[in-house]
């Protein structure tokens, strides 16, 4: 069921929220390509993930490249782009996520 006032889907809005009272992440990472940059990039996420939010995260890696429209959709003026759809508000972080206490801190996950 659609709300026009918004556009948006109420299901999936309801499931979103669902989600963050739960402490569910979605999370994008965009990059370019197979750069080391972006390379460094994946891993760091992925590792962080699986660190501090396994079974408590989704992540998608999206090619700007493959699908450079993701990038106007996003406003991204730089990649490596990290963001944060859930929980809200979103957030975003640009560079190779190596400084893990600054992604923790900026993303708003707690150290486990």
């Amino acid at each position: 069921m659609k709300d026009e006032s918004f556009g948006e889907d109420l299901a999936e809005l309801e499931r979103a929220d669902r989600e963050a009272s739960k402490g569910y992440f979605k999370l994008c990472l965009y990059v370019t390509g197979s750069s080391p940059k972006s390379t460094r990039a994946v891993d760091n996420v992925r590792a962080l993930c699986e660190e501090h939010l396994k079974g408590r995260y989704e992540l998608e890696v999206i090619d700007l490249y493959q699908q450079p429209e993701r990038a106007r959709d996003e406003q991204l003026l730089a990649a490596p782009t990290l963001v944060r759809h859930l929980p809200p508000p979103i957030r975003k972080l640009v560079g190779d996520m190596s400084n893990e206490g600054k992604v923790l801190y900026s993303l708003n996950i707690n150290r486990e």
